[in-house]
């Protein structure tokens, strides 16, 4: 039997285009000579739906979907993740399904039976899980079905051990002699390793072979990598699907050989290649073909602005070098070489001149108050307002450039340099902006090196520098690290060695500033632990 993995970047509720993307690989599936052409979890309508399940007519557009794809695909079987929905007395109507067909006929149909509701997952909100396991037969081999989660309750391998059952296990024991997963795992760095491992253990303990179909592409904040891959049942990977694109692979089960499509090995590279993926994804996906950046002339903007380049083409980038009269004459300079580096387009709109008619307006209301912090924000969100106002008028969506390390402790304005559509590095630890900005400079200088080399500074007074008001970004990222990903105590981080003062004051900051994170563009997951759907802090609280 030849199997194709169909790896396809779908567009959520775009059932008909999803679907016709389907249909299209796996005819190509069935020139080659597959029989049988697997596709991710949820294909046909994109993955999470999220409450777009709870719309009366979603399920049956996606059964319609279906059928239309079961009655024109023709010679290959198809095992297709779909919704569908269920007919009970009590829960959820609706499954997260997949089924089996070939030639306009149903062979088998399956029912995700481990639903995950930690981290990003909500599934129990809209679906009720399959009773059994699917085992299907397709020319006398008999598949067992899996779809994402179902895999995970392998021991050792279950994200939070609350799963009382083991549906490979099950599978195994009835006899199933391959064991298939439909699969949307959104990607974190580790994880398509992680993924790989998992595959390994399954394969090698039950001495089946193991195939993983995962979905591709940027949906809000999620990132999925592809990466789709099968294993012999002694572990050995014998297809893997490109990462971060679209791509179809095929194994023959006979010779168990397969295509193989090298990965990514370094950490940076990777980054590079999902943030430019999701950015691609997201203003594509929300009907936007161009991308503002306000150029500071700082590492964070400077990336973003690469990022935007390999997501969009040059032509579809504008840059916006917005000095006023604390910005160092270096900074502008520097934002305009990374422009003709990058060969975008570049304007400088000087802000002075407004900042002054603001602290003029505003005097006799602040009369007898020094400057401080408000001045500093005022300029951050007269260059928020400009940025939206070339959006408005251009029509291109701005990406804001805040980075985790800032996000965490609030160390960004409101309606300010937060203005924007996209957090394009909002999960990006400042100093792995800085290891992504080398990275990129690894073969020639597009960023300019006095980026990566000055002290990083939001230049809103005379001579300030982000270290006045935050500990150094190494120590930073890492009580972050420990605090925000990994959920340690401030005691626990403190009885490793980190300083108690700063310690509390970042932990601090980073509880009182969820207020500002909560109303912050979407940002682009790709650490375990990221500020967006996946973390459910309340506002309005005071555990400490």
């Amino acid at each position: 039997m030849k199997i194709s993995l169909v790896q396809i970047n779908p567009t959520i509720g775009a059932m008909e285009s999803n679907s016709r993307k389907i249909i299209e690989a796996v005819k190509q599936a069935g020139e080659l000579g597959a029989n049988l052409a697997i596709t991710s979890e949820m294909a046909i309508t994109g993955y999470p739906p999220r409450d777009l399940l709870d719309r009366p007519d979603f399920a049956s557009d996606c059964e319609a979907a279906l059928r239309g794809m079961i009655s024109e695909v023709k010679g290959i079987a198809v095992l297709c993740g779909h919704i569908e929905r269920v007919d009970i007395r009590r829960g959820k109507h609706l499954a997260n399904a997949a089924t089996l067909f070939r030639d306009g006929e149903v062979l088998g149909r399956s029912q995700k039976m481990l639903l995950p509701t930690y981290d990003v997952f909500d599934e129990l909100r809209y679906f009720s899980p399959g009773e059994r396991p699917a085992l299907c037969e397709l020319d006398g081999v008999k598949i067992g079905v899996t779809i994402c989660e179902d895999v995970w309750s392998e021991p050792g391998y279950d994200n939070v051990g609350s799963y009382d059952r083991n549906p490979v296990e099950e599978l195994v024991k009835e006899g199933a002699e391959m064991i298939v997963n439909l699969s949307a795992s959104p990607y974190h760095l580790g994880q398509r390793a992680l993924r790989e491992s998992l595959g390994q253990a399954i394969a090698r303990k039950h001495g089946v072979p193991f195939f993983l179909v995962n979905q591709v592409g940027g949906n809000d904040d999620l990132l999925f990598d592809g990466h789709s891959f099968a294993m012999a049942k002694d572990g050995a990977v014998v297809a893997r699907a490109k990462g971060f694109e679209e791509d179809m692979v095929t194994v023959d089960t006979q010779s168990w050989t397969g295509d193989i499509r090298e990965v990514e090995r370094s950490r940076e590279g990777k980054v590079y290649r999902a943030l430019s993926m999701g950015i691609r994804d997201y203003l594509g996906k929300c009907r936007f073909t161009k991308a503002v950046i306000g150029l500071s002339g700082g590492v964070d903007s400077s990336v973003v602005a690469v990022l935007a380049v390999n997501a969009l083409g040059p032509e579809n980038v504008t840059g916006v070098s917005m000095p006023s009269q604390y910005t160092a004459r270096m900074s502008e300079d520097d934002a305009a070489t990374l422009a003709r580096n990058l060969g975008i387009e570049f304007h400088t709109v000087p802000i002075k001149g407004l900042f002054e008619m603001y602290k003029k307006t505003l005097k006799p209301l602040f009369e007898g108050r020094e400057e401080d912090v408000t001045e500093e924000n005022l300029q951050a969100r007269i260059r928020g307002d400009i940025l939206m106002a070339v959006s408005n008028k251009f029509g291109g969506m701005v990406l804001s450039t805040g980075n985790k390390s800032e996000t965490a402790v609030g160390y960004c304005t409101l309606y300010g340099d937060m203005a924007g559509g996209l957090a394009a590095i909002s999960d990006l630890p400042k100093i792995s902006v800085y290891n992504l900005a080398r990275w990129i400079n690894r073969e020639r200088e597009i960023i300019p090196s006095n980026v990566l080399t000055r002290p990083p500074s939001a230049e809103l007074r005379p001579d300030q520098t982000d270290q006045d008001s935050l500990p150094d970004y190494d120590t930073l990222d890492e009580i972050l690290e420990a605090y925000v990903e990994n959920q340690e105590s401030p005691e626990t981080i403190i009885a490793r060695g980190f300083d108690k003062d700063i310690t509390m004051k970042v932990t601090r900051l980073v509880d009182r500033n969820e207020y500002k994170r909560q109303q912050a563009a979407p940002g682009l997951k790709i650490t375990g632990k990221a500020f967006g759907s996946g973390r459910r802090i309340p506002i309005a609280q005071k555990y400490a």
